[in-house]
């Protein structure tokens, strides 16, 4: 299944939920106490632990949930609550240093700015139970300025461990090596807040010593929308998220403290740079801005294709840089790294940048019409005769039904090919392409009319979908398939269209395909098989312009 990250998705999508932590947080500060082998089975209890506050946040079930809290640490000793393995658990326990919707820790460091920040050093011991369904996360929280009353902007997830069908917000985006250990990189957004979790692929980690500020730098590095170096660190939580069972999860000690520093830290590694306004001799770069304190930035350039023959070229103060005097036709690498008195960063990802042609204003050549291949009931391949000119890539654009002209980009193609997939079965699709570069797209190719072949199997399959919940940018739906056939089928592939301007942001149980605007979900070895009557059911969250009210309504099904 995939996990919406509980208390990211009800923050974003339930506003009674939210009312209700801040009353409750407010009442369980006029009961906090100092934790001595301490009781809590309130909702939304709290105690006093030293320098931190232990809550019982049990927010998603009316079911009891108890911890026993000790001097640095808790146990869950009763959990009786079930979570929909679809959705979002039941609960996040944890202990933290910082402010969580206006409770904050005694003498509480945070909210600081992470400018000021030398180092955020935490660790942590957990014991976990022999069964259930659940997760080991920090929670790291982020904001751009020092309101604690409420979401804050930014979610940085540490998973240590999870066991069941459960999976962060989002998609794997990437990978980092972070305190010793390699970890998979997700992103997403919950509609309230931006998520970006770290989830480690290995064995259960039982004890983690780490430096929070280590995270934080490598989660600027995956794009500006999650911060820079003048947010502030709000809150170090850390804790578990049950979905079924719980009782024996327990952290056993647990530290967290922050140092100030700043500029005595070299600065963090930039973002990978990418180009712009790129012509026969000059292009602009841009990139994401390093963590900590920036002197200047050291930009680099290799000659050549696969050229390691780097030198510098320039140096920048802001996260941008424009070059000139370049030859046209050729390919020039750049990568950057920040500076400071305390030293450098480690160097940004590379970009390959290639200047257009002498004359390059001329736009390419118009594609041949093209051919498709290999149909089957849920996809095509298609390749057509290339452009004439310099092209950068093809835009592959698709409309549905045998003589519509409601065209729109499934996708795009640095040659003359693409494959397209997550299709209906027994449906008629038209394909037109056109090319690009940077002085404009060429005109349309011919249009070709491409017809699925039958789902196959002796039974059919229809999609239907229902609003789990919704906010003013995004929306979850929870999306059910039915074998409506005379017999059973053995397998099916569901497909819901997006509206344009609309974004896929996660899906469970597994990860959606998707193309253009088409989200496919197949199914899985143990929800495969339906007899005439029976369903399945998948679901996925998606992002909307705000102000945009739209929900899917073009859904479709494949049974084999």
């Amino acid at each position: 299944m995939h996990a919406t990250t509980s208390r990211k998705h009800r923050l974003a999508t339930v506003v009674s939920a939210i009312a209700l932590t801040v009353a409750a947080t407010a009442v369980s500060l006029l009961a906090a106490q100092p934790a001595q082998a301490a009781t809590i089975c309130e909702q939304y209890g709290t105690v006093v632990a030293g320098n931190y506050v232990i809550q019982n946040n049990r927010w998603g079930t009316s079911a009891t949930q108890c911890i026993n809290t000790t001097s640095n640490g808790f146990s869950i000793t009763q959990q009786d609550g079930v979570g929909n393995t679809s959705g979002a658990p039941v609960s996040y326990p944890s202990i933290f240093l910082g402010c969580h919707y206006s409770n904050c820790s005694p003498s509480s460091p945070l909210p600081k700015q992470l400018s000021t920040i030398g180092t955020a050093p935490s660790s942590i011991s957990f014991s976990y139970p022999g069964s259930g369904t659940y997760d080991a996360a920090y929670d790291i929280w982020l904001n751009a300025d020092t309101n604690v009353s409420g979401v804050q902007d930014t979610e940085i997830m540490i998973w240590a461990n999870r066991q069941g069908s459960i999976q962060p917000i989002g998609s794997q985006t990437g990978t980092a090596n972070i305190a010793g250990r390699s970890w998979a990189v997700w992103t997403g957004s919950n509609g309230a807040n931006n998520v970006v979790s770290y989830l480690f692929t290995g064995s259960p980690i039982t004890s983690l010593s780490f430096d929070v500020m280590d995270f934080v730098r490598d989660t600027f590095t995956r794009g500006s929308q999650y911060g820079n170096n003048s947010w502030y660190l709000t809150s170090v939580q850390a804790g578990f998220e049950p979905w079924i069972g719980g009782v024996g999860l327990a952290v056993n000690s647990f530290s967290s403290s922050v140092t100030t520093g700043g500029g005595t830290q070299p600065p963090g590694t930039p973002g990978t740079p990418s180009a712009s306004n790129v012509t026969t001799s000059g292009a602009s770069l841009s990139w994401s801005a390093s963590s900590g304190t920036v002197s200047s930035y050291l930009i680099e350039r290799a000659t050549g294709a696969s050229s390691t023959s780097f030198s510098q070229v320039g140096t920048s103060s802001s996260p941008s840089f424009t070059d000139s005097g370049l030859a046209a036709n050729t390919t020039y690498r750049y990568r950057v790294r920040a500076s400071n008195s305390a030293g450098t960063s480690g160097y940004s990802g590379i970009v390959n940048v290639t200047t257009t042609t002498g004359g390059g204003t001329q736009v390419p050549g118009t594609p041949g019409t093209p051919s498709a291949s290999n149909v089957t009931a849920s996809g095509a391949s298609l390749s057509w005769s290339a452009s004439s000119g310099t092209v950068s890539s093809y835009l592959i654009e698709r409309a549905t039904g045998a003589s519509s002209t409601s065209f729109s980009q499934v996708g795009t193609s640095s040659s003359p090919s693409f494959t397209d997939s997550g299709l209906a079965a027994n449906t008629t699709y038209r394909y037109r392409v056109r090319a690009s570069n940077s002085a404009g797209t060429s005109g349309y190719s011919g249009i070709v009319n491409v017809t699925t072949t039958g789902g196959g199997g002796g039974g059919g399959c229809t999609t239907t979908a229902a609003v789990q919940s919704q906010w003013n940018n995004g929306y979850v739906m929870q999306v059910t398939v039915t074998n409506t056939g005379s017999s059973t089928i053995n397998g099916w592939s569901s497909t819901a269209t997006l509206p344009s301007g609309h974004a896929h942001t996660g899906s469970w149980p597994q990860a959606a395909v998707v193309s253009g605007q088409n989200v496919t979900e197949t199914n899985q070895n143990w929800n495969g098989s339906l007899a005439p009557g029976q369903t399945a059911s998948w679901g996925f969250q998606a992002s909307r312009p705000n102000g945009n009210t739209a929900l899917p309504t073009a859904y479709s099904c494949t049974a084999s």
